[in-house]
């Protein structure tokens, strides 16, 4: 699938111009109009694969499917999906480096070779900050602990290709627009906006990645419309200075954050560990918040 790689920003963005895949715009009006009668408005649809911190029945780390043909990570949920639908996936666009994030690419990439070569389709785009793609060289695709599937089956037509990534850029990709946001993580990390270029006005879907506090990310979305926020929070109020030492957020941390969110959004609680839900939702129900909070739950579907 073509992808077009839009004019690059630095976070926190500054006013600027854009063509039809501009970001939406925090303060912009909602454009009414008549939809059309046979043709319905489509909505970008995002499906939750896996959003647990950690594996145990039931729990599958993270990885979101966006329109069928677009992967946010590539966590242990990629494997509930059918080998059909892992063929379909053109880009993987992932956060940063740890193995809860991207285990999944080679075993996806050793799954959909054949299928995906017979069909004559092109490499697999996997996008992520250039540290990401050189620890994916160095430490899983290096023969040791897997094959390198950048040069598999042929080097001249790998079943993966590896696109560097830079902080603030926009990309399209399936019809929809993704740009990477900071976030500060123990590695060099991203989180995503994404919206759909056909229907800006619905707003963005953004997903933080793994992060502790992130005043960068809060400006940048002082400038967007956000439709919902998926947000992670690792650890208890219990464990803050872990939590401070790992880059994770806790509920107390978290509190501090979404007082940055302006308007009041569907916000959503992913990467909390097996047995932890529980202690950690209640934790963040105990304290008052514009916002609509709920914990994520894999297999969710979300539209925007």
């Amino acid at each position: 699938m073509r992808l077009r790689r839009l004019a690059a920003l630095r976070a926190p963005a500054q006013h600027r111009h854009f063509d039809s895949a501009s970001p939406p715009v925090a303060d912009a009006p909602v454009r009414k109009g008549r939809a059309r009668r046979h043709r319905p408005r489509r909505t970008m649809q995002i499906r939750v694969l896996g959003c647990s911190g950690s594996i145990a029945a039931g729990s599958r780390t993270t990885s979101f499917l966006v329109d069928d043909e677009v992967l946010i990570d590539a966590g242990t949920g990629v494997g509930d999906l059918a080998l059909d639908e892992m063929a379909r996936i053109d880009h993987i666009f992932l956060t940063h480096s740890h193995l809860d994030h991207v285990l999944a690419i080679g075993l996806l990439a050793d799954s959909v070779t054949r299928l995906r070569r017979a069909q004559g389709r092109p490499a697999i785009q996997v996008h992520a900050l250039p540290q990401t793609l050189q620890a994916l060289r160095s430490h899983i695709f290096n023969g040791v602990i897997w094959p390198d599937f950048t040069r598999l089956p042929d080097p001249a037509a790998p079943v993966l290709s590896l696109v560097p990534l830079a902080l603030g850029e926009v990309l399209v990709a399936a019809g929809v627009s993704i740009e990477a946001l900071p976030a500060e993580h123990t590695v060099p990390a991203l989180g995503y906006a994404i919206w759909d270029r056909a229907r800006a006005d619905a707003g963005a879907w953004v997903f933080t990645g793994d992060t502790g506090p992130n005043p960068a990310l809060w400006q940048r979305l002082a400038q967007l419309k956000v439709h919902s926020l998926v947000i992670e929070t690792a650890f208890r109020d219990e464990e803050h200075v872990l939590a401070d030492i790992s880059q994770h957020l806790c509920p107390t941390r978290l509190r501090g954050e979404l007082a940055q969110l302006r308007e009041p959004t569907d916000v959503y609680i992913t990467h909390v560990k097996p047995g932890e839900l529980d202690a950690i939702m209640s934790a963040i129900a105990a304290h008052a918040s514009p916002h609509r909070v709920r914990a994520l739950v894999a297999g969710q579907s979300m539209s925007v």
